[in-house]
Parts: C-alpha cells; sequence; structure tokens
C-alpha cells in the first residue's frame, strides 16, 4: 500500500503571547470542568507558538516545527491538536531530517500524559521519558503512522517526585520519518479532558504482560484480534473434524503489514474461539526489507479426511532479482495443526494477469464433482477471475476466465470467492478492490455452467466502511458462513500504539433474499455471547431523546414501529457521550440507513449508507457493539460496519432519538450485555 502525502496545509505566524496566555501554557486551561494541572514542562502544548523551554539538537526540529497547521494531507485530514499550536515534525524539514527536542525538568507525577502522532518506528521515531540524574529512559512510545493524534497515558507512579525531562527523539530518514507532539499533561490532568471525561488508556499501560485480552480498553472481546502484531485478511476457513478454522494474515514481529504468515484459531460454535500455533511461516528474510511471504488462500477437506490449503507465495522481486512474484503452493495437515512441505501447483500466472495473481479460493464444483480453484487477476484496467480444476488437488489444469469486471469495476480482484447459494441454482461472485484510496467488497449473483459465471445481480457485500477481503464456507449444518477482516487498506488503526492492529468480523450467514440480492446476518451462535440484560423496552413513545443504556460490549435488538412515527429520521447513538458518538440514522422518506461515525473518536471518519426494506411497516434492527467496533444488521440483511473507537471512556451511552421535533415508536428495544469470545 502506497500513502501519496501533500504537505499544503498553510502555517500561521506566532504571535506575540501575553502574560495570561503564558500562565495559561504552563498552569493548563482554566474553566469549569478543567482538572488541575500539576508541575510539568515549560511550555507543554507549544502554545507559545515556538519551542520556548524545550532545547533542539540536529535540524528536524528547528524553529519552523512549531506549527498552527489544523489540517494534512491533501484530503485536509485534522490533526486533532490541542489549541492553536503543535510540534509537527515534517514541518522544519521534512522527512529526512533528524534531532532531538528535549523538555524542561520537572518531578514526575503518578500519571503523564501526551498527544502523538507521526510516523511507527519504536527505535528510531519516539518520545521518551528521561531520568534527569542518570539519563536513564525510563518509557518510550513511537507514533502510530498517522498524523492525527492520539492520547498517549503512562503510568509513572513508581518514579513519583524524581526529576524527569521528555525527550522527542527522530533518528529516521526518509519514509514516514517524523514524529509529532502536543499537550503534555501530569498529575490529576493527565487521565481527564477539560471536559471532564477520562481518557481512554493507550500506549504503555494498555499494554498487558500476558495473554489477555480484556486489558486493551479498545481491544474487541468477541471478535479475533492478534494478541500482538497485525492482521488483515482472514484466510482458510472450514469446518474440520468438527471444529471451525479460522486463519488469518499475520505479522508477529510488528502492528503493521510485513511478511505474511498465517495465524489460526478454531472454534466449537464459530463465536468461540482459541489461539492454535502458528500455521505457515515464510522462510527467513534475504534482505532486511525482503517482504516475501505467504499471501491468501482457502482450505478445503481433502478426499483423504486431510485439511489442504492453497495460497498464493509472494516473492519480494527487489530481495530475489528474477522470481515469479506470486504463485499458488499447497500443504496438508492430518491433524489441523501442523502443515507438511508445501507443493508448487502453478508456478506462473495465465496470460493477462498483468495486474496480478493471487488469493486461490478452492471449492467443490457440483455441476461436474471436480475440484475447482478460482485465482483473483486483472488486466487492462479490468479486474477478473481465473479458474482451474483438477481431480486430486495436486494437478491442476487451466479452464479459462471465469469473469471479467466492467471499466469501473477495479484494475485488480482479490479475495474471490464462488460458490452457490439457495434453492434456485443461484452461484455469487465476492470480490475485494482496493483502488483510488477506496477498499470496497463486492458481490454478484448469477448463473454458472460449469466455466464462466453470469452476473445477474450486484452489489456491496456491506455498506459500511470496515468491510475487507471476505472469506465463506459452508458448514456442516450446510450454512454459507463468511468472516471478513473488519477493516480495509486505507483505515486508521489507533490500536498500533498498542501493539497490535487488526479484526476480524463476527461470523455471519450468507442468503439470498427475495429480490435475488445477497443479505446477511449473525450467525445464530452469536446468542450464545449473551451474559445478561441491561435494558428493555417494549411499546413506548420517545419525543427527543432517549437512552436505553449503557454498554462497552453489548447487542441492541429493536424493533421501530414506523407507520407510528412521525419523524422522518430515527437516530441510534452509539458509543456516545458529551463529546462524542457515532450514530445509526434511518430515513422514512428514502429508506436509507446510515452510519455516520465523523464525530465517533480515533477512527476513520465518514458516512456510510444501505438501502433497507422494511417488513410490514417495522425497521428491525440488530447492532453488535463491541469495544471498537460496530456491526449493523437489518431484518431483510443490510449491514454496515465500522471500527470506532472512542477517547473517553464515558463513550459508552446507547440512546434514541426522533428528529425534526417529531416522535418515534418503539415496539421493542432490548440491550443485552455481551461477554468474551475467547475459549
Amino acid at each position: 500500500m502506497s500513502r501519496w502525502r501533500t504537505w499544503n496545509a498553510p502555517l500561521r505566524t506566532p504571535c506575540l503571547i501575553t502574560a495570561a496566555a503564558l500562565f495559561a501554557v504552563v498552569t493548563g486551561p482554566v474553566g469549569a470542568h478543567a482538572a488541575p494541572r500539576e508541575s510539568g514542562p515549560v511550555n507543554p502544548g507549544f502554545e507559545t507558538g515556538d519551542l520556548t523551554g524545550w532545547t533542539a539538537t540536529g535540524d528536524a526540529f528547528g524553529p519552523g516545527a512549531v506549527s498552527a497547521a489544523d489540517t494534512y494531507w491533501d484530503q485536509k485530514l485534522p490533526f486533532h491538536q490541542k489549541g492553536d499550536y503543535h510540534l509537527w515534525g515534517y514541518a522544519a524539514a521534512g522527512d529526512d531530517a533528524t534531532g532531538t527536542l528535549k523538555s524542561s525538568s520537572f518531578a514526575a507525577t503518578s500519571r503523564i500524559s501526551f498527544l502523538v502522532g507521526g510516523g511507527w518506528d519504536p527505535e528510531k521515531l519516539y518520545v521518551a521519558l528521561v531520568r534527569d540524574s542518570d539519563g536513564k529512559e525510563l518509557l518510550r512510545q513511537t507514533g502510530p503512522d498517522d498524523e492525527a493524534y492520539l492520547r498517549i497515558v503512562w503510568d509513572t507512579a513508581r518514579w513519583q517526585g524524581q526529576r524527569v525531562h521528555l525527550e522527542v527523539v527522530d533518528r529516521k530518514s526518509g519514509g514516514w520519518g517524523h514524529i509529532d507532539v502536543d499537550d503534555v499533561r501530569t498529575g490529576a490532568a493527565a487521565t481527564r479532558d477539560d471536559n471532564g471525561l477520562t481518557f481512554r488508556t493507550l500506549g504503555q499501560a494498555g499494554r498487558p504482560t500476558t495473554v489477555d485480552r480484556s486489558a486493551d480498553s479498545l481491544r474487541p472481546q468477541f471478535h479475533y484480534t492478534p494478541y500482538q502484531g497485525w492482521i488483515n485478511d482472514p484466510n482458510g476457513l472450514v469446518q474440520f473434524k468438527g471444529r471451525h478454522q479460522l486463519f488469518s494474515q499475520f505479522y508477529p514481529e510488528a502492528p503493521k503489514w510485513g511478511p505474511m504468515h498465517w495465524a489460526h484459531a478454531d472454534s466449537a460454535d464459530a463465536v468461540h474461539w482459541r489461539d492454535l500455533p502458528v500455521a505457515l511461516t515464510p522462510p527467513p528474510r534475504a534482505t532486511p526489507t525482503d517482504n516475501s511471504g505467504i499471501f491468501s488462500g482457502s482450505s478445503v477437506v481433502d478426499d483423504n479426511g486431510n485439511l489442504t490449503v492453497a495460497y498464493t507465495r509472494f516473492t519480494d522481486t527487489a530481495a530475489h532479482p528474477g522470481a515469479t512474484p506470486e504463485t499458488v503452493e499447497t500443504a496438508t495437515s492430518t491433524d489441523g495443526v501442523h502443515f507438511g512441505a508445501p507443493t508448487e501447483v502453478i508456478s506462473q500466472p495465465p496470460a493477462g494477469s498483468s495486474a496480478g495473481f493471487r488469493d486461490p479460493k478452492i471449492f467443490r464444483d457440483p455441476t461436474d464433482n471436480r475440484w475447482k480453484m478460482v485465482v483473483g487477476s486483472g488486466d487492462g484496467g479490468r479486474g477478473k477471475v481465473h479458474l482451474y480444476a483438477s481431480g486430486d488437488l495436486r494437478s491442476w489444469t487451466y479452464e479459462g476466465v471465469l469473469a471479467t469486471g466492467d471499466a469501473g469495476d477495479g484494475a485488480m480482484w482479490e479475495c474471490p470467492n464462488f460458490f452457490p447459494l439457495g434453492d434456485d441454482g443461484k452461484w455469487v461472485l465476492l470480490t475485494s478492490v482496493n483502488a483510488g484510496g477506496a477498499s470496497v467488497q463486492h458481490y454478484a449473483v448469477g448463473t454458472y455452467d460449469g466455466k464462466t459465471f453470469t452476473a445477474e445481480k450486484k452489489g456491496v457485500l456491506d455498506g459500511g466502511g470496515d468491510t475487507y477481503a471476505a472469506q465463506t464456507y459452508r458448514d456442516d449444518r450446510d450454512r454459507e458462513l463468511l468472516v471478513a477482516w473488519m477493516s480495509d487498506w486505507n483505515a486508521k488503526e489507533p490500536t498500533r500504539v498498542n501493539g497490535w492492529a487488526g479484526a476480524q468480523s463476527v461470523t455471519r450467514e450468507l442468503f439470498l433474499r427475495a429480490d435475488g440480492t445477497l443479505g446477511q446476518r449473525p450467525v445464530a451462535e452469536a446468542d450464545s455471547l449473551t451474559t445478561g440484560t441491561i435494558a428493555s423496552v417494549e411499546d413506548k413513545t420517545v419525543a427527543g431523546s432517549r437512552r436505553i443504556g449503557r454498554g462497552d460490549t453489548a447487542r441492541l435488538k429493536a424493533d421501530v414501529d414506523l407507520a407510528a412515527t412521525t419523524a422522518d429520521t430515527v437516530t441510534v447513538r452509539l458509543r456516545s457521550s458529551s463529546a462524542e458518538g457515532a450514530e445509526l440514522r434511518y430515513e422514512k422518506s428514502t429508506g436509507t440507513l446510515t452510519l455516520d461515525t465523523r464525530n465517533a473518536g480515533y477512527g476513520t471518519a465518514g458516512t456510510w449508507s444501505a438501502h433497507v426494506e422494511p417488513k410490514d411497516g417495522v425497521l428491525s434492527l440488530d447492532v453488535l457493539i463491541d469495544r471498537s467496533s460496530i456491526e449493523a444488521f437489518t431484518a431483510d440483511g443490510a449491514s454496515l460496519t465500522a471500527r470506532v473507537y472512542p477517547r473517553y471512556t464515558e463513550s459508552d451511552g446507547i440512546e434514541f432519538t426522533a428528529g425534526d421535533g417529531g416522535r418515534l415508536r418503539l415496539k421493542k428495544a432490548v440491550l443485552t450485555r455481551l461477554g468474551s469470545a475467547w475459549e
């Protein structure tokens, strides 16, 4: 993935600062809700407009490093700094510059917090807490690979009273080679914002020392996540010896994409997961930048009852000149945990694969009872899917192009899935497209003659912003189940500062709607996550707003009587507090359901919509709320998914609002608490 940045945000000229303003800089803002500031570094938020109180070496933090710019990149995304000024590590001399910036000395308090942005590199880009007496570095924090600021909270009680200082370190040249800092807070103010809300803990204090997924305030509790490191595409979904298998693209060394492994978990019910050893591991790097690895693929139970996986072997040609970048390999396991040596089964992509050749998905074709494999590709600006056939999973023959996209459907189709669904002989093709700053999961429903697929209905799998690389499988109850990467290549990953990034969706069941389009719903076994009822309301008319309850991990099921609702807009506020919240809005006049995350915390800000067909005048919602995600489903099979990362612990409210001065009628609303999915 590439990020293109245009540094064109205007800089404001620093102005003279009054004595009163200087007092505010040192002591913090004064107001009815301001937490008292204890003594900290001079000029903790750079509100003097310069480096007063800080000492710079090198050229990374020259006079121009303190900036009043409030947006970055050509998208005009907000920094979310505190006050007017902040330390923008790029502003003085760009990404190639290096240097350090040292704060004035101060007495350590029990907590210290600050805002951090910029590049991720724990060894070369970081903010450090340093003890004055011996120069020992006590703590450090790198950036999130995002210019938007995150609040880092450090537990510094063990050094309370000792003289310390902060050092901003930039030893990185090129790439995302800068770090940003703002609003250093100490004492009581370190954990509470000026509006009286409590910061969620990110950074050192948010990282458990044991494999305890409950300790992290933003880690989902009923979704699969890596304990540490990075995940993206779900792989190898299958039911083997009674247990549901979930593999994931995985890089264990950092919370960023790198040489791909396959992480592995399994489940008795497709809801509760247990970690298993890493299933597939790439060879050691030939060079420090070698990103060769094991890309996405699938699993089947073969004719001998063993588990066979097929995947893309990616070879980084910069480190291995002359190699074929993408081939297909298989490997087999008798126990579902340990895999034998790989076998290369496709050594060269077919003609017409200029955009790529990856992500094999194997299925048993009922039209001729042979094994088939679809592989994603593209050529000439149009995505395509290649089709292969085999009798034994070892020797494969090329059957041709299964499907080709239209102009505008994407130049490369990744992660294809192809399967029959329903009783009318229909087939479904899923493809993922990442292009032009947008990552989209498409579906098509149509017919298949054993060679080619003809689309009849097309759509987007999930109307939200965080569904990509979905994979399906048929379970032993003859359901077509799906898991998707609950993110995309353009999403923010605030949890990177806690050492992990990425999550998989809840398992979903697919079905065909009455109009022939594709619908989905949470797998029925998700009911087993319920640990109790938080609130229940029946036959209630709401004018204005009504809070149903609070919940960090919860499920809301609600039926809204639209005939008795006079408001055109019905809103459910989720993960809400006085400062932030996501909104799920339904407009009666248009039939549009919108998920709005523009004021929902640290995550990607946006609005996403889907058309909904209420049944018998009732809007039925099923909303799964986890610590950093929202998945909203309707009775007719529409879905909207987004990662949401609240800034504050108080952001857990759930309430209904009737718009336009009207009223809404709740036939029923039940809010239940959900427990952990980890065995």
